[in-house]
């Protein structure tokens, strides 16, 4: 019997049987399902690696068709302070349904570091809840193929300094206008937000004034109302 190890974040829990549960996870590798057995039992040695909000170890056996057993599981990280915050928790249970959606379309690596990256951001305090959204937003929009352009205008032409842009959600993209929201302020956060590492950008302050209106942009660009 094959048996692979991974870290893991788990995105779904459904109890099966008596005590078993069926657990989706995203790892490094893409997405699976896996079959933890008697895990709901008392003194399972499984139960406490497979927590939500987390980053676990875990070792996978091959199973019957796709579905693989889990073998073992620790956890490496516990993002514990995210549930002492409702709105970073609820964002939290957001991403994980986003990226539990979207992997079923696009499969592949980077959703695993997008959530953990997300969940780590958001067990921070120190680490402003908008940008953290900005931030997944805008790769979670990148990784289904419609990356924000920050270059150049709907229209084709490349972004200017001195003018102005609303964000027009028909096309997906910045279009000019003349009395737009959008300045080279917002454009400047935007690139800084989409191209650096969440540690990076939660050093940036003095954004306040500028991050409403980038938040917004990066949810409506993901499609999210």
């Amino acid at each position: 019997m094959t048996t692979n190890q991974t870290l893991a974040i788990v995105l779904r829990r459904t109890n099966y049987s008596e005590a078993d549960r069926i657990l989706q996870l995203i790892t490094p590798n893409g997405k699976c399902s896996v079959m933890a057995k008697g895990v709901r039992r008392e003194k399972s040695r499984l139960a406490g690696g497979i927590e939500l909000f987390a980053i676990c170890e875990v070792s996978i056996a091959d199973g019957k068709g796709e579905l693989g057993i889990l073998t073992s599981a620790r956890l490496v990280v516990f993002f514990n302070h995210i549930m002492e915050d409702y709105n970073r928790m609820q964002f939290a249970y957001s991403a994980i349904k986003l990226v539990s959606g979207a992997s079923e379309m696009v499969d592949g690596p980077d959703w695993y570091d997008l959530l953990a990256g997300t969940l780590a951001g958001l067990d921070s305090r120190s680490t402003q809840f908008d940008i953290i959204q900005t931030w997944f937003y805008l790769r979670y929009s990148a990784l289904l193929g419609y990356e924000l352009s920050l270059l150049y205008d709907v229209a084709g032409n490349k972004l200017s300094s001195e003018k102005k842009y609303h964000y027009d959600a028909s096309e997906r993209g910045l279009r000019e206008s003349s009395d737009g929201e959008v300045t080279v302020e917002h454009i400047k956060l935007l690139r800084l937000i989409a191209t650096k590492s969440l540690k990076i950008i939660a050093q940036i302050s003095g954004v306040e004034e500028v991050m409403s209106v980038c938040s917004l942009i990066a949810r409506e660009h993901a499609s999210i109302r």
